[in-house]
């Protein structure tokens, strides 16, 4: 018997490791199409606008002809070009303000949808609207423009905030200065802005708060801790992971808003079919974007991640 033990018992690990490669060759035939995609239509093009950022690129018949320049089109972009310094400037201000004030609103929202109560799901579907119809015919027919569907996202902030209230009017009819308006209509639009990128955000926090463990509220609740506490020693050490995750992703989406200066120009350099400036101008302005971001992430692993674990 001992000895059909031992025989029986390779046979039973070979088995598993059979069944454990079967799993990954399945699974590797699943991820292929993604995988093949990922370097068809990502890592090579990245690779690409790279180089075209030491070259000087020309549209030729059927083919791209690039002659390395070296760091010329940098210099175009920092001495020649007169719009690119004020475009950076503004692009990273904009991401300056927006990336936190989008985060604790995202937060706070969650906090409140996650909530019990009655109609929650309805609010929620109320806050993901706007990533379900940012772009395409629907909301270029709320805004009146269905002429070009790739510029609705563009033009999403202004148009929305415009046909919800007119200020001008308004402050006209008060008898007010002309600057008072514009400047109520630029805080408008703003706010728009940040409330219509909010939507993913919120749907990620509901996601992590739910994964938290009702065991650790109830303990809290014994000892006595106020709701105060439980968000600080509780929910908002549990969201570590998704905090990062909303970051990143709120980072990749304000740098490649239509709406930002940069990506405006960038786009109209492609148009003019100067790919080798262009290129030089989405890199400089990634850089600058991720070493922010980096900084951010290494303090905030640093000082709250692993203290929290």
């Amino acid at each position: 018997m001992a000895k059909k033990d031992k025989i029986s018992k390779p046979k039973k690990s070979i088995h598993a490791r059979g069944i454990e490669a079967l799993k990954e060759r399945y699974g590797w035939i699943c991820v292929a199409p993604w995988v093949f995609g990922l370097i068809i239509f990502f890592i090579i093009p990245i690779f690409q606008s790279f180089i075209f950022t030491f070259c000087k690129v020309t549209l030729v018949t059927g083919a791209l002809n690039t002659k390395f320049v070296g760091l010329e089109n940098l210099k175009y972009i920092f001495t020649v070009d007169q719009y690119f310094p004020d475009n950076l400037a503004a692009g990273v201000g904009t991401f300056a303000y927006s990336f936190p004030i989008i985060l604790v609103l995202s937060l706070i929202l969650a906090l409140m949808l996650n909530q019990k109560f009655k109609g929650r799901v309805f609010f929620r579907a109320i806050y993901f609207l706007p990533v379900i119809i940012a772009s395409g015919v629907i909301l270029g027919t709320i805004i009146g423009d269905t002429s070009s569907v790739s510029n609705v996202s563009g033009t999403t902030d202004e148009a929305v905030s415009a046909n919800m209230i007119n200020v001008t009017e308004l402050v006209e009819w008060t008898g007010l200065p002309e600057k008072i308006g514009e400047y109520f209509n630029d805080a408008i639009t703003k706010i728009m802005n940040l409330v219509w990128k909010c939507g993913v955000q919120i749907i990620l926090f509901i996601a992590g708060m739910q994964s938290i463990p009702d065991l650790y509220y109830e303990v809290s609740k014994v000892e006595g801790a106020t709701a105060w506490e439980e968000f600080w020693f509780i929910t908002f050490p549990s969201l570590s992971r998704v905090i990062t995750l909303v970051t990143v992703f709120t980072m990749v989406e304000l740098m490649t808003s239509q709406t930002d200066k940069v990506i405006k120009q960038a786009y109209n350099l492609i148009s003019s079919q100067m790919f080798g400036e262009s290129s030089a101008i989405l890199w400089v302005y990634f850089c600058i974007i991720g070493a922010i971001l980096g900084v951010i992430l290494f303090a905030f692993n640093h000082f709250c991640a692993k203290k929290w674990e």
